[in-house]
């Protein structure tokens, strides 16, 4: 399978450059381009699967670069990296055609996520976005939201799927507990915390048959699915 190429549009050096190289670990396939003219150009000369822009460069906004991405491409996924959190920002940066928005300061595994999120909503993303999970002696059907183990069906609710799912996309690494509570409840509060934990002791309690896998808490940090060797 082809690696999922991303154009990178960022004008901090240090930020670009971190972003690259850890959506590259990710087995991504970045670009990263310094300002919003050299991003045009290279839209035009390349094949991109998504777009990540900053909203605040030189020459040319990432606000204008995502209009005349769109006038190029109306159906790429574009998400907004910025430092500004006003209504009035994500409103003109939405307006501009984008899938979604984050603000920094963020975390790399939030970014992972709503490009996870993003691409699973986009056409593209379908072909790279698997909907079958197999570990373990079990299977998980996110799309019929079904959770199989030694022929044993359970069927899960929405919050349970995209939770596992969550699980299942960083197998064997952790996944971080505010970027989940934010793809999924949209906001890392308290409540929605301890909600969280509730649906985590239940996919556990699903999963407890199945003595080769595990969900294990990473103090801190969030959750691990692994396999038990």
């Amino acid at each position: 399978m082809d690696k999922i190429k991303l154009l990178v549009v960022e004008d901090d050096p240090n930020l670009g450059q971190i972003l690259s190289d850890y959506l590259r670990l990710k087995d991504y396939d970045p670009t990263l381009c310094i300002d919003g003219e050299i991003g045009l150009e290279t839209f035009k000369n390349g094949q991109f699967d998504l777009c990540l822009l900053d909203i605040m460069m030189p020459k040319k906004d990432g606000i204008a670069l995502a209009k005349d991405i769109r006038l190029l491409n109306k159906d790429i996924p574009i998400i907004f990296l910025t430092a500004k959190s006003l209504k009035e920002d994500t409103i003109g940066g939405f307006r501009a055609g984008a899938d979604d928005y984050i603000t920094k300061p963020f975390s790399m595994e939030e970014l992972l996520l709503r490009i996870h999120a993003v691409l699973r909503r986009s056409l593209k993303g379908e072909k790279h976005q698997k909907t079958v999970y197999t570990f373990g002696e079990s299977t998980f059907e996110y799309d019929k939201q079904t959770l199989i183990i030694k022929n044993q069906k359970i069927k899960l609710t929405n919050k349970e799927s995209q939770l596992l799912r969550l699980l299942c996309q960083n197998m064997n690494e952790v996944l971080d507990r505010s970027a989940a509570l934010k793809m999924i409840w949209r906001d890392d509060s308290y409540f929605n915390a301890r909600s969280m934990d509730v649906y985590i002791a239940k996919l556990r309690k699903y999963l407890k048959p199945d003595e080769s896998i595990a969900i294990i808490t990473i103090h801190g940090e969030g959750f691990k699915l692994i396999e038990i060797k």
